[in-house]
């Protein structure tokens, strides 16, 4: 278990990104845990998203048209006009901004969270392609919202848990997702330019950490260790941990030893970034 912040000096600023399907809404846990271990906490909605979730389910305006360069703009402000370079962690599509953010040299420490896959990850099984199919079926969807229903919310994100329990999240937190996102991490390894790219080389990239549960549909273990290969070739600290038993929701039974091991590996990894020398920056590996 982590212990709480002494003073201000200790505390770390934590920014929660969430991903696809959801509001900032889905780390009110994670927030509020945070919190209690004298950290700040920040949780910025996507664009045009900061809403209650049956607001944007009866008018999903907002997410049409909405592209990954909008998102990770949109968080490069916030985080740029912070005191400190705070902690990034971030979920789904969330995972992939943070990932995309840490390549530009923002953050102290990162963690992606069943994690949408940069550009050159190249696992992609069938139940990561599944989930993604509501948006990929047409391209005509291009520019629209990506709606789930009850049963297709309950396969591919919530499937550790019971169909009542799936539907008591969905009630609480689904809204509908936002297509153009996923054409754009799709196609990505077809498209020089692709707004997934990042440099796994990267010297300036902070540490981050890679996390997914053994049920994870979307981000299985196959995709977070592909992922991981491809990321762990930076200088920087790199790690990814697998968890028995977890779905891609962020708020299934036991989410507060997640919550603890995400925020120690962070403070540890962002604390000794920060008192790190140039020489020792550049030679540790993970």
């Amino acid at each position: 278990m982590s212990t709480p912040a002494s003073d201000s000096a200790s505390a770390e600023t934590i920014v929660l990104i969430h991903g696809m399907w959801m509001t900032p809404l889905s780390w009110e846990h994670y927030a509020s845990h945070y919190i209690d271990r004298g950290h700040r906490v920040i949780a910025p909605a996507w664009p045009g998203l900061d809403k209650e979730p049956a607001e944007l389910r009866s008018d999903p305006a907002p997410l049409r048209g909405l592209s990954i360069k909008d998102i990770v703009d949109h968080y490069d402000k916030i985080i740029r006009g912070l005191d400190r370079p705070p902690i990034i962690i971030g979920h789904s599509f969330g995972g992939l901004f943070a990932q995309l953010l840490l390549d530009r040299g923002l953050g102290a420490a990162g963690v992606a969270l069943g994690t949408g896959a940069p550009k050159g990850v190249l696992r992609l099984p069938y139940s990561t392609l599944r989930a993604a199919w509501p948006a990929l079926r047409n391209p005509a969807n291009l520019n629209k919202e990506t709606p789930l229903t009850q049963k297709q919310f309950h396969w591919c994100f919530t499937n550790a848990l019971s169909r009542e329990q799936s539907d008591s999240v969905y009630e609480r937190y689904y809204i509908p997702g936002s297509a153009r996102p996923f054409f754009q991490a799709g196609g990505a390894n077809f498209n020089p330019n692709a707004k997934t790219k990042v440099n796994y080389k990267n010297p300036a990239r902070a540490p981050l950490l890679l996390v997914t549960g053994t049920e994870d549909r979307i981000c299985p273990p196959s995709v977070n260790m592909s992922n991981f290969k491809q990321q762990r070739k930076a200088p920087s600290a790199t790690e990814h941990k697998e968890y028995p038993g977890r779905s891609h929701w962020p708020g299934q039974d036991g989410w507060e030893e997640l919550a603890d091991f995400m925020l120690n590996w962070t403070v540890e990894h962002a604390r000794g970034k920060k008192t790190a020398t140039p020489e020792t920056a550049a030679t540790s590996q993970a």
